[in-house]
C-alpha cells in the first residue's frame, strides 16, 4: 500500500512541530522508544490500536496519517 511510504515523514512531521521528542510520544502511547523510532524509519507500523492513539495525540484523522487527505 503506497500510503504507507508516506507514514514516518508525516508522523515526524508532526512530531516536530509539536516540539516533541520520540521519547515524550513512545510514553503517550505506552511503547518503548526504539518501537516509536521504528516508525518513523519506516521500519515498523503500528498496531492499530496505536495508529488510533497517534491519530487522537497529533488531532489528525487515520486518513491523514496514511497520507490520504488532509486533515
Amino acid at each position: 500500500m503506497k500510503e504507507f511510504y508516506e507514514f514516518p515523514k508525516i508522523i515526524k512531521e508532526l512530531r516536530k512541530s509539536n516540539e516533541w521528542t520520540q521519547a515524550f510520544v513512545a510514553g503517550e502511547l505506552g511503547i518503548t522508544y526504539q518501537s516509536y523510532q521504528a516508525y518513523e524509519r519506516g521500519l515498523a507500523l503500528p498496531t492499530l490500536e496505536n495508529f488510533v492513539k497517534l491519530a487522537d495525540l497529533y488531532e489528525v484523522s487515520l486518513d491523514y496519517l496514511l497520507g490520504r487527505k488532509e486533515y
